[in-house]
């Protein structure tokens, strides 16, 4: 039996029947951010706070302070410090206006969950990360299966795939061929050709599946 498995998440994400929450890192405070930068060079540079000191005349309360972000400091300052460190002051803020990544973390055990027609019970796909709307560039999966006597149907969607075996062992089919994967093993393969797990041979079976998507019109 072949099965068609488009992605029905995205249809009901731009529905909003499904909400997943981002974490999105924060970006940092100025004076954190010169905090940072400050210290990692001096630390870089193996000075102590003592020897910058010295070498900008500025007390080493200050440059406590300034580390660990608990004053906005005068540019007169800042200068000196970073010319002590061997830190020009272009350098120090080449990465504060970057743009934002737009990076988007999921924390484990925190992937949706999404069902794929043709799955029984014992047969997870979790759906690592997403972009909102109908094109999708690539769709991450962890896929667990767990019980060794489920019969599998065949899949066939458009785009390319690759699969990375994390734990267990099965006999995985690409057409009319048959791949014994163990932990550690990887198969990329064009997803338009039938595939899917032949033979679960030990349990429980964990792995990453990764599909591109051409969008093509």
């Amino acid at each position: 039996m072949k099965v068609d498995a488009p992605s029905p998440h995205a249809i009901a994400l731009e529905r909003g029947d499904i909400v997943q929450e981002r974490n999105t890192s924060q970006k940092l405070k100025l004076e954190e951010y010169i905090a940072l930068q400050v210290r990692r060079k001096r630390v870089e540079q193996a000075l102590k706070i003592a020897d910058v000191a010295r070498i900008a005349k500025v007390s080493q309360g200050m440059i406590s302070k300034v580390e660990n972000a608990q004053v906005s400091t005068s540019l007169d300052t800042l200068s000196r410090l970073c010319d002590a460190i061997g830190l020009s002051i272009s350098q120090l803020f080449a990465d504060y206006d970057r743009p934002e990544g737009g990076a988007q973390l999921t924390k484990s055990g925190q992937g949706m969950e999404v069902v794929r027609r043709g799955t029984e019970k014992g047969h997870t796909y979790q759906l690592l990360s997403y972009n909102k709307g109908k094109k999708q560039t690539y769709e991450p999966f962890l896929i667990t299966m767990d019980d060794a006597s489920e019969v599998f149907p065949t899949f066939s969607h458009r785009g390319q795939e690759f699969i990375h075996l994390l734990e267990g062992k099965l006999l995985y089919r690409h057409g009319n061929h048959l791949y014994k994967m163990e932990a550690g093993d990887s198969l990329s393969f064009d997803a338009e050709i039938s595939h899917g797990p032949e033979v679960l041979e030990e349990v429980p079976i964990k792995l990453l599946s990764f599909i591109m998507h051409d969008n093509k019109s």
